[in-house]
């Protein structure tokens, strides 16, 4: 046998000399080094500690993350959105912000309200290794900046993109903010509301205003930022310590592939290594799914179904990052999902579209065959009407697909459930229960849950 005919054997044994029936036996010492050949060229390395963070700031950011005072009708936190019990997203295809009623995914819009147009990101893993925030890229930048994000000059100072992106979930009507004429759960004016959507500064200020009068608040402000005079404090303050939360108690990296990155071949099963090795080879996952987080570095049209309100001109369609950069181009790109702990935070993809793993490789093994036929019957009854999957929708989708997806890959059953088993090695046993992140009580008084 000569030296090519034994390494291609070897490579057979590996990934199984039958694609279509389940390989037996562990995988060769090959498959190893394949896998670990494949982590140096797409730069999956093991993702770096967190900066330490002071302990008065994470306490302050994490009152501030479960405190309702933070929205102008007082009736949602960040975490009603991003909440511990379902790792850090909300469980729905599409959140449900200011004036729903429920939590979980059981939280519906209430009466006038809509669904906000996008999948709550879950927050595990965000990290500062990623370049840009939300779907569509709307906010973006690394280390201390300057970021990019649609308040332009008028952002002030913040540390990092993670505090950027949290200035922000307060200014958008839907999610926080609510509408002119509302009221809140005490039947007060919501202050909040009567500012234009581009009046960034006022509605900061006025959120500020709300936390510094109240005396628990404003000596958490002053331990958190000694130097700074309690007059002197702006929202971006608010948004640093929501991010030190973020960062010291979000970032999981104890999962079994964690421990394979570390060099611990034993750490995956057989099953999980003929995974990846799809996922980094005939599957092609790794071309956008790379880096550390393994995704969230860039924007691809993957086909999927639009559903929902939709956003801006393009409602009620959604061009994500196309309408961010008014390219046609990017139309109907969303920012590819980093993968860390995915299989905690279904629903899948930048609108809930697909309901489990199993479903999101179904998608990719054919794409332009699963857009065609999706109905939605999955989805919450208040959605079902809100699928976009006339002709002229899915050729306008089709129009701008990544090419990379745009041909069936062929993958059978086998390999479809190995693909799986990969992805779910990928969890921290650390974030399947986030309960203890949440207080017993805010400073404002408004309940938690």
């Amino acid at each position: 046998m000569t030296r090519l005919a034994a390494v291609l054997c070897l490579t057979v044994i590996a990934l199984g000399c039958d694609r279509r029936s389940e390989p037996s036996g562990p995988p060769s010492a090959s498959v190893d080094r394949q896998l670990r050949t494949a982590f140096a060229n797409w730069g999956v390395v093991p993702i770096g500690p967190m900066p330490a963070q002071d302990t008065a700031l994470v306490r302050l950011g994490r009152a501030l993350m479960f405190d309702k005072i933070l929205s102008g009708n007082r009736d949602v936190a960040c975490a009603t959105c991003h909440q511990p019990s379902a790792h850090m997203g909300d469980g729905l295809p599409l959140a449900v912000g200011t004036g729903g009623t429920g939590t979980g995914a059981s939280r519906v819009p209430g009466p006038g309200r809509e669904f906000v147009p996008r999948n709550a990101p879950p927050l595990l893993n965000t990290g500062l290794g990623l370049f840009y925030v939300f779907w569509d890229g709307q906010v973006s930048g690394f280390g201390t900046g300057p970021f990019q994000t649609p308040a332009g000059i008028v952002l002030p100072r913040v540390p990092n993109v993670l505090a950027a992106q949290a200035m922000f979930p307060v200014v958008n009507r839907r999610e926080m903010r609510g509408e002119p004429g509302d009221v809140d759960v005490f039947g007060s004016p919501n202050e909040l509301a009567q500012y234009g959507d581009s009046q960034y500064v006022e509605i900061w200020r006025a959120v500020m205003r709300r936390l510094t009068g109240i005396p628990e608040y404003v000596a958490l402000f002053n331990a958190a930022f000694p130097g700074t005079p309690t007059a002197q404090l702006g929202f971006q303050h608010a948004a640093t310590a929501v991010a030190a939360f973020q960062m010291s108690t979000l970032t999981t990296t104890g999962s079994p592939f964690d421990r394979y990155l570390a060099r611990d071949d034993a750490a995956l099963t057989v099953q999980e290594k003929r995974g990846a090795l799809l996922f980094f080879r005939e599957a092609r996952c790794v071309e956008c799914h790379n880096g550390p987080f393994l995704g969230g570095q860039t924007f691809t049209n993957a086909g999927v179904p639009q559903l929902g309100p939709g956003v801006g001109r393009a409602a009620p369609l959604d061009f994500g990052f196309g309408e961010v950069v008014n390219q046609e181009f990017y139309r109907f790109a969303f920012r590819v999902a980093p993968l860390r702990n995915v299989e905690l935070t279904a629903p899948y993809m930048h609108n809930g579209a697909f309901p489990t793993l199993e479903a999101v490789i179904d998608h990719y093994n054919d794409v332009p065959g699963t857009l065609a036929a999706y109905d939605g019957s999955h989805l919450p009854p208040a959605l079902r009407g809100m699928v976009h999957n006339d002709d002229a929708t899915i050729a306008a989708v089709l129009a701008t697909l990544d090419f990379r997806v745009s041909r069936p890959l062929g993958l059978t059953e086998v390999e479809r459930r190995d693909l799986v088993a990969f992805l779910r090695a990928l969890t921290d046993p650390a974030a399947r229960n986030l309960e203890g992140l949440v207080p017993a009580s805010v400073p404002s008084g408004l309940p938690v849950r």
